[in-house]
C-alpha cells in the first residue's frame, strides 16, 4: 500500500464526510448492500480516480462484502487525504499525487495483485494492462465496470476483435451518466479546474470547444451562460448540426484556431489541436482538457515549437513561449484540467454516477456466469431506480401512469 502523507487521514475523512451530504442515493444503497451484502467474499481491483467521492462509493461496495484495492486512474487526479482516509475503510489504496508515469503503472499492477474477480476501470489502463501483461489473472476475472466514453470505445473495440476475455459493463452509457455527470458534471467542474488555474474572466471570451457529445454540450452551455462566444468543432456531422442548430458556431479547428482565446478539448480521441493549430493561436491563447487521457493536446508537438517554458507561472498553469514571441499557456499539462486543477464533479452528480455503479457491480455479481465477454448496457432498471431515488431525495414527485394509459402504451389495435 502507498500514499502521501498518512497524518492526513483526518482531513480526509471531513472531506468525505462532505461528499456524503450531497449523496444520499449512494448512502441508501450503502446501507442496503450492508444488510443484503451481494459482494461477500469478492475481490475488486479499481482504477478510478481517488476522490471523496470515490471514496464513498468503495465505501458501498465494501459494506456489500467486496475486498478492494484501489489505484488511481490519473496521475494527477489523487486526493492525499483522502487516500490517507480510505485505509480506515481497510481498502488497499495505491496513489499519490502527481506520480510521473511509471509509478502510475506500478500502481495499477500492485491493485491487480490482489487477484480480482471483479475490476472497476475508469479509462480503460487496468482492463488493457490484465489483457497484455498480467494474463495469469485472466481466468480469475469474471467481469468489470467501465465508467468513461474512452473506456468504452477501447474495449468495443477489444470485443470486436474477440480480444476481450470477460464482460464487461458500460457504466459510461447509462441516462443518468451520460445527461447529467458528463452534461452538467463535466461542464461545470471543466470551467471551475480552468478558472482556478487562470483567474481568467470567461465573459466576452472566444471558447472553442473541441467536440459536441454530451460532455462537450456541457462544457459549450456553461461557457455561454458565463457570456462567452462559443466556437464548437466536430467530426460528426450530426452532433455539428445539432451545435448550428443550438446557435453555436461550427467551424474547423483551423479556422476556430485563429479566432480562439481558450481552447478546450473534449473527444476521447488524440491531436485534436496540432503543431499547425497552435502555430496560428493568438498570443495569449489558453489550452485545456477534459477527455480522459494527455493526448488530445499535441503536447510533445507544443514543446517543439517552443523557445523557452516558464512551468508554473500559476498553479497547473506552464507559459510556452514560442520562438515568434507568442506565449501559449497549457493547464495541467494537458491532462484533465477538471481533476487537476479543481476536485472534479460535483458530489450531487457522482451520487447518481456512482450510485449506477454500484448497482451494475452487484448485477454483474450474480449474473457473471450467466454472461459471455462482451461489453453489456447497464440494465435499464438499475438507470431507472438511480433516477427514482434522486427524485425521492430532492422531494420530487412525479405522475405514474393510469391502468388505462398503460394499456394504450401497450396495445397496438388501437387506432387513432
Amino acid at each position: 500500500m502507498e500514499v502521501e502523507d498518512a497524518p492526513l487521514a483526518e482531513a480526509g475523512e471531513r472531506r468525505i464526510d462532505w461528499a456524503l451530504r450531497s449523496m444520499p442515493v449512494l448512502r441508501a444503497i450503502g446501507a442496503r448492500f450492508d444488510e443484503t451484502r451481494p459482494l461477500e467474499g469478492l475481490k475488486i481491483a479499481a482504477c478510478l480516480h481517488v476522490t471523496a467521492e470515490t471514496a464513498v462509493l468503495v465505501g458501498a461496495l465494501k459494506a456489500g462484502g467486496a475486498e478492494i484495492a484501489l489505484a488511481a486512474s490519473n496521475p494527477l487526479s489523487t486526493q492525499n487525504d483522502v487516500a490517507a482516509a480510505l485505509r480506515s475503510y481497510g481498502v488497499e489504496v495505491h496513489a499519490r499525487a502527481g506520480v510521473d508515469r511509471g509509478t502510475y503503472y506500478r500502481h495499477i499492477h500492485e491493485a491487480l495483485d490482489i487477484g480480482p474477480d471483479l475490476v472497476l476501470d475508469d479509462g480503460c489502463d487496468l482492463v488493457n494492462i490484465l489483457h497484455t501483461e498480467r494474463v495469469e489473472l485472466l481466468d480469475g476475472v469474471s467481469g468489470g465496470c467501465e465508467e468513461t466514453t474512452t473506456g468504452i470505445i477501447r474495449l468495443r473495440q477489444m470485443a470486436a476483435e474477440q480480444a476481450l476475455r470477460f464482460p464487461m459493463v458500460a457504466v459510461n452509457d447509462t441516462r443518468t451518466k451520460r445527461m447529467f455527470d458528463n452534461r452538467y458534471g463535466t461542464g461545470q467542474s471543466t470551467l471551475d479546474g480552468i478558472v482556478r488555474a487562470t483567474n481568467i474572466l470567461l465573459a466576452g471570451r472566444t471558447v472553442v470547444v473541441a467536440g459536441f457529445g454530451f460532455c462537450g454540450r456541457g462544457v459549450a452551455e456553461r461557457a455561454r451562460g458565463q457570456g462567452s462566444r462559443v466556437i464548437v468543432t466536430e467530426i460528426d456531422p450530426v452532433k455539428a448540426l445539432d451545435a448550428a442548430l443550438q446557435g453555436y458556431e461550427v467551424l474547423p479547428m483551423s479556422e476556430a484556431a485563429r479566432a480562439g482565446d481558450l481552447f478546450i478539448t473534449v473527444t476521447g480521441n488524440r491531436d485534436v489541436v496540432r503543431g499547425e493549430h497552435l502555430a496560428a493561436m493568438k498570443d495569449g491563447a489558453i489550452l485545456a482538457n477534459a477527455g480522459h487521457f494527455d493526448v488530445e493536446i499535441d503536447v510533445r508537438a507544443l514543446e517543439g515549437m517552443a523557445q523557452e517554458v516558464n512551468f508554473g507561472v500559476r498553479p497547473y498553469t506552464d507559459e510556452y513561449v514560442m520562438r515568434d514571441g507568442r506565449r501559449l499557456l497549457l493547464l495541467a499539462e494537458g491532462r484533465l484540467v477538471n481533476l487537476t486543477a479543481a476536485e472534479g464533479h460535483p458530489a450531487a452528480v457522482m451520487d447518481m454516477s456512482f450510485s449506477a455503479q454500484a448497482l451494475a457491480v452487484a448485477w454483474l455479481a450474480g449474473e457473471r456466469a450467466r454472461l459471455a465477454p462482451g461489453v453489456y448496457d447497464v440494465p435499464a432498471e438499475i438507470d431507472t431506480e438511480v433516477a427514482r431515488l434522486k427524485l425521492g431525495a430532492a422531494g420530487i414527485e412525479i405522475d405514474a401512469l393510469t391502468a388505462v394509459q398503460a394499456d394504450y402504451l401497450s396495445s397496438w389495435r388501437v387506432g387513432s
